[in-house]
């Protein structure tokens, strides 16, 4: 398997769009990238760095994570701030970040950085959700690495990875946003759960961190293959083309010689991913 793109420092947020191609956040060096049809990159956001989850929003811009969560338009400057982080109170920022159905984003925060050096130990985080309306609540608590976010086909289960257990956890989805009790999706003993993208037959494909690929599993958690890739640190995964059979593999410098060795890589699919929905929550205040 041959990289389509490289040279990034800590590649992560893969999502796909139906006109830019792959997007896709440099947490090391900063900045939003679209990799076009002809295998180009462009800049789409410079700068911000820290961005470990992105989402469309149905109002012609991204919803991204870091230091808070806020809303960039495309083509335009400045941000709306969606949620803030609270270090005080042992939130210092986001990583991964989905939306469900009706467009409410669900964003894990950090009880401490897993890149940044901020003199922290260790700390576990919450999984929030911002509601269509603007307003935000915990949903679930105690995850000590938050990464990886998607639901089910039928919206009625939230797949969660918590790298730092080495697991994937799952969620019953409510239709008022709130989670059932947490159990047990899948747990691994090499490699850390990354980021996850959902197919429509209900597999979940897991980015394995350190584990050099991407493990597969079923709906009821049975590993069914793994995808192996060329870097060690493999840390997200999205479906995107036209017919959303190719898997977008991201990667970090970690594990290899040198530095911005993150590469992205594709693999083609026998069966199409799910395309998440656009967030659709509301747009009030800007910073």
């Amino acid at each position: 398997m041959k990289a389509i793109a490289d040279g990034y420092g800590l590649i992560e947020a893969p999502v796909w769009h139906t006109e830019l191609g792959l997007l896709f956040s440099d947490v090391i060096n900063g900045g939003v990238y679209h990799l076009d049809s002809q295998g180009r990159v462009h800049v789409v956001f410079p700068h911000r760095r820290g961005i470990g989850g992105m989402v469309l929003h149905s109002d012609e811009g991204v919803v991204v994570s870091g230091r808070n969560i806020s809303y960039k338009r495309f083509g335009g400057d400045g941000s709306t701030l969606l949620l803030d982080r609270d270090p005080d109170n042992g939130n210092v920022g986001y990583n991964d970040i989905t939306a469900d159905k009706l467009g409410r984003v669900y964003a894990g925060s950090l009880g401490s950085s897993p890149v940044f050096e901020d003199g922290r130990e260790p700390r576990a985080g919450d999984l929030y959700v911002i509601d269509l309306d603007g307003s935000s609540r915990i949903v679930a608590e105690d995850v000590m690495l938050t990464n990886g976010l998607g639901f089910s086909p039928d919206g009625t289960t939230l797949y969660h990875s918590d790298s730092r257990r080495s697991h994937v956890v799952k969620y019953a989805a409510r239709d008022n946003g709130d989670l059932g009790s947490k159990e047990i999706f899948a747990e691994f003993e090499m490699g850390a759960p990354d980021g996850l993208a959902v197919a429509e037959d209900g597999s979940v494909w897991i980015a394995m961190a350190g584990g050099s690929g991407v493990s597969v599993h079923s709906s009821s958690g049975e590993r069914l293959e793994f995808v192996e890739i060329p870097l060690p640190m493999c840390t997200s995964v999205c479906f995107g083309d036209p017919d959303m059979k190719t898997l977008y593999i991201v990667t970090g410098s970690n594990g290899v010689e040198g530095g911005n060795r993150g590469a992205v890589f594709k693999y083609r699919t026998a069966t199409p991913g799910l395309k998440v929905p656009a967030a659709r929550v509301k747009l009030v205040d800007s910073e």
